[in-house]
């Protein structure tokens, strides 16, 4: 059976608008092109595809379930585009990542010592992004890589993305600082009157319910400056455990451990890029140097 992908892109941009109209304008085509594509992969078909209501369409039965396979063919066109394209061309000369602010920079650290064993005359820029803007800014090839969090987000298929483990998160307070005395029994609902400091991204993406225990509470957006207010003992903040072993917070930070939480918050983190045969050489970088990471963490952990 012979049908092209405008067709299929034709019917999925109408099954998502629920108009031809708003189809024809976002695919810029005029509404009669658009419902002629659509009346022509019906009768190839020899399914309908939907229903015409006035000036709106529904789906039928059958147009809800080829929905999703027109969907995916489009999403592997894209794919197959993307590839193809990238071996058009030579070695990447600059790459950017984009990551949120809790990410710990000795993470970011290893990222670029491997990168700069592997490629050394690239040149590689780290900017802070929130998870909606790394996704976006990744699919539309704004930049290289992501790492993003993966909690609640659904399968971009036309990205290529990679789990690369946990940020467990726990309370940090200044080491000897008024918080750090306070008895095991007292310090929960200490932590829920005095000042707490949350990290802004952690709030832009959906976490605020788990990480808000404080009445007194302030946002701030970058992970260092929350690190500084609490070696400070202005507060108290949800932090990397991993920071716990970084050369900002020895014999300064403590984490605390609490009775009524056996383990701290983690937040699932996945790096993604497009699929391009540049790329992955650039992949198999950053995924070992991560991996790496994790390994020289939990080995600290352990001693």
């Amino acid at each position: 059976m012979n049908f092209s992908l405008e067709q299929l892109l034709a019917f999925v941009t109408v099954y998502e608008q629920s108009s031809l109209s708003k189809a024809a304008v976002q695919l810029n085509k005029h509404r009669t092109t658009i419902g002629q594509v659509v009346t022509n992969l019906e009768d190839q078909l020899a399914v309908t595809l939907f229903e015409r209501l006035g000036r709106s369409v529904e789906a039928t039965k059958d147009g809800h379930l080829l929905y999703h396979y027109a969907k995916q063919a489009i999403e592997h066109a894209k794919v197959f585009d993307k590839v193809a394209l990238s071996l058009s061309y030579g070695e990447l000369e600059r790459v950017t990542i984009a990551y949120p602010s809790y990410i710990p920079h000795n993470a970011l650290l290893k990222i670029r010592q491997q990168l700069s064993k592997a490629f050394p005359t690239m040149k590689v820029d780290f900017l802070v992004r929130d998870r909606e803007d790394i996704r976006t800014g990744v699919l539309d090839g704004k930049y290289h890589f992501g790492i993003a969090n993966s909690h609640q987000s659904t399968a971009i298929q036309s990205l290529d993305t990679v789990f690369i483990g946990h940020t467990e998160f726990v309370p940090f307070v200044k080491k000897g600082g008024k918080i750090h005395q306070v008895t095991e029994s007292q310090l929960l609902s200490t932590l829920q009157t005095e000042r707490q400091f949350v990290l802004r991204s952690l709030i832009d993406e959906g976490l605020g319910d788990k990480f808000i225990v404080s009445g007194n509470n302030e946002d701030v957006d970058q992970l260092a400056l929350a690190v500084k207010l609490v070696k400070d003992d202005l507060g108290w903040a949800w932090l990397p455990l991993s920071l716990s072993q970084s050369e900002l917070t020895v014999d300064e930070l403590v984490p605390l451990k609490i009775p009524q939480l056996l383990e701290g918050f983690k937040v699932p983190l996945t790096l993604c890029c497009q699929h391009s045969n540049i790329l992955k050489d650039v992949k198999h970088v950053i995924v070992p140097a991560i991996e790496r990471y994790i390994t020289e963490f939990k080995k600290s952990q352990s001693k």
